[in-house]
């Protein structure tokens, strides 16, 4: 009986270090998401301002 009750407690614990983990990799992926976006916007943003000055110009 105490054994079963080790093995239940070190398989409740694995569990609650994967919830953890996986917690941890969800905040990574949304940081990495967030720099890519970031970056996209910063050089699609250059490119059109340097588009509308071009068509500003000719105008």
């Amino acid at each position: 009986m105490l054994s079963y009750l080790v093995k239940l407690q070190v398989k409740a614990a694995a569990l609650r270090n994967d919830r953890g983990a996986t917690a941890v990799e969800y905040g990574l992926m949304v940081a990495l998401i967030a720099i890519v976006i970031i970056a996209a916007v910063t050089i699609l943003g250059k490119n059109l301002s340097s588009l509308f000055n071009t068509v500003a110009t000719s105008v």
